[in-house]
């Protein structure tokens, strides 16, 4: 396997944190978690659930196609972080709109917190290698 690599794009929100938006080793590539940032502001997204979740994909999408990958097509597993599982038909309506059949393998959990008191962040896993 070659050497992790570390992927960067404008196109998602940056961090002042120790970690890469995504690490690609080999033909898979590792998304880290994003909240609804608005990657040129910087702020939290305006709007619902859902219109934050768009933003959540969008950021994943920008770290795909900065690794050559195809977006979201190239998503494999998805893990959603919900700070209300009220909010789960919501994110899954966006969802459902973004991705297409095989649909990506998900895991949705319910935590008490996450940074910036957001309401939902997403990471994901791609498998670039094509097939």
């Amino acid at each position: 396997m070659s050497d992790p690599t570390r992927v960067s794009t404008a196109d998602a929100p940056r961090n002042d944190n120790p970690y890469s938006q995504g690490v690609r080793a080999g033909d898979t590539l590792y998304v880290s978690g994003f909240g609804p940032v608005d990657p040129d502001t910087g702020v939290d997204v305006d709007g619902d659930v859902r219109a934050q979740t768009d933003q959540v994909l969008d950021s994943i999408a920008a770290v795909v196609d900065g690794a050559g990958g195809d977006g979201l097509a190239d998503v494999v597993k998805v893990t959603v972080y919900l700070t209300d599982l009220d909010d789960y038909d919501s994110v899954n309506g966006a969802y459902e709109k973004r991705f297409d059949e095989p649909f990506p393998a998900r895991v949705c959990v319910e935590v008490s917190r996450l940074p910036g008191d957001v309401r939902v962040e997403l990471d994901a896993i791609a498998s670039l290698g094509g097939e």
